[in-house]
């Protein structure tokens, strides 16, 4: 009886040391680390998703300069139009946005200084012409010696005298727009006709009819769009990737899609308060639409980029990172951070600390998000 219940101790023994030994190993198994980067797919689900595989490619790629602007016009294309010599406003039918004609009627001014003036230079007309018949017959008599040279200088004296004046008050007709030959005595006009000088578009309109304008007031603004180009404002430090002739694209705020092909045709030498260079950019087309003051937003191609490239949706973005995955087979597939370069044409380039060889690696080319959508579903 002893020897059995010895023997029953012993396999008692034996069972529950095995039975901890099991206990410790299925605890063992279950510390083994998980790779939170690995996903892995069934061959029915990577049937289902439009993942392709492949590698990186080395592209060259050029780097993109966005800057903003407002379209602006040259100081030629640009007039402000004022009343020499003042006046009332008599009548005017001009409007902000309206178009006017070289050669245009834009407004009448009445005053009573424009007669004053035309009498003046009537009046000077008729001395000047006493003057000159005198002149002439002192000269005839000094040639005979029946005059001294005393009284034909003093007689050339004031038909010179009377000249100036003559001329002086043609000079300020011309200037508001009076034409000198064709005032007469019974022709004197108490209102003269302020004309447009250019082709374009009014932009101000400062006076109201029956205002009296004074000789330095500008009554309105006006503008030749013909010419127009963007002033584009870029920090010092990007000038030496610029360069006369270089192209590049603006658009509205309004519509990104619409671009305006550009060219740079002068680069300042004078850097702004705001540490800011304008760059000159001249429309290849002018389009009706872009006025002056319109700000635009310009992307400028400055240099190509050499590097290794992957299709922009191989790259997927989380929790602030960009990561690729790299294809171990048909089924696995590692999460690895990526920095990301220029991008262009759907393809952008890609850079990692990781020891990796994107040139011979297999890569995810498309569908990332589908891996990355699967990782976390399945961590939950």
């Amino acid at each position: 009886m002893k020897f059995i219940y010895k023997i029953n101790i012993i396999i008692i023994s034996s069972f529950i040391f095995f039975s901890c030994g099991n206990k410790e190993v299925v605890e063992t198994k279950s510390e083994i680390p998980v790779n939170e980067n690995e996903v892995t797919l069934t061959d029915a689900q990577f049937k289902n998703t439009k993942i392709t595989i492949g590698k990186a490619e080395t592209k060259a790629i050029s780097s993109v300069l966005k800057v903003n602007g407002k379209i602006d016009v040259p100081p030629q294309n640009m007039v402000s139009i004022s009343a020499p010599l003042g006046g009332y406003l008599k009548n005017t039918s001009l409007l902000p946005g309206m178009h006017v004609n070289r050669g245009q009627v834009l407004c009448v001014l009445e005053d009573q200084q424009y007669i004053q003036l035309q009498q003046d230079f009537l009046s000077s007309k008729v001395k000047v012409d006493v003057l000159q018949k005198d002149f002439n017959r002192q000269r005839d008599l000094n040639k005979e010696q029946a005059s001294s040279d005393k009284v034909m200088q003093q007689a050339k004296a004031l038909l010179d005298y009377e000249l100036v004046t003559m001329n002086s008050l043609k000079q300020k007709l011309q200037m508001i727009g009076i034409n000198p030959s064709s005032i007469s005595v019974n022709n004197i006009s108490k209102s003269i006709a302020i004309h447009s000088p250019i082709d374009g578009f009014v932009t101000k309109v400062n006076v109201n009819i029956g205002k009296y304008c004074t000789p330095s007031e500008v009554l309105f603004d006006l503008v030749n769009p013909t010419d127009i180009h963007l002033n584009l404002q870029l920090f010092e430090k990007d000038i030496p990737a610029l360069f006369i002739g270089q192209q590049l694209d603006c658009y509205t705020p309004s519509n990104p899609t619409k671009k305006y092909r550009c060219e740079i045709i002068l680069i300042s030498k004078d850097v702004n308060e705001n540490k800011t260079v304008d760059v000159h950019c001249h429309f290849h087309d002018y389009d009706k639409t872009l006025i002056p003051g319109m700000y635009l937003t310009a992307e400028i191609e400055t240099k190509m980029n050499l590097g290794l490239s992957v299709p922009e949706n191989s790259v997927v973005l989380f929790e602030s990172k960009n990561y690729i995955y790299v294809a171990q087979d048909k089924h696995k597939f590692i999460m690895q951070e990526v920095t990301i370069g220029e991008t262009e044409n759907g393809f952008v380039q890609i850079s990692t600390m990781a020891p990796i060889n994107f040139e011979t690696a297999n890569i995810v080319l498309n569908d990332a998000y589908t891996l990355l959508m699967k990782m976390k579903n399945t961590e939950e």
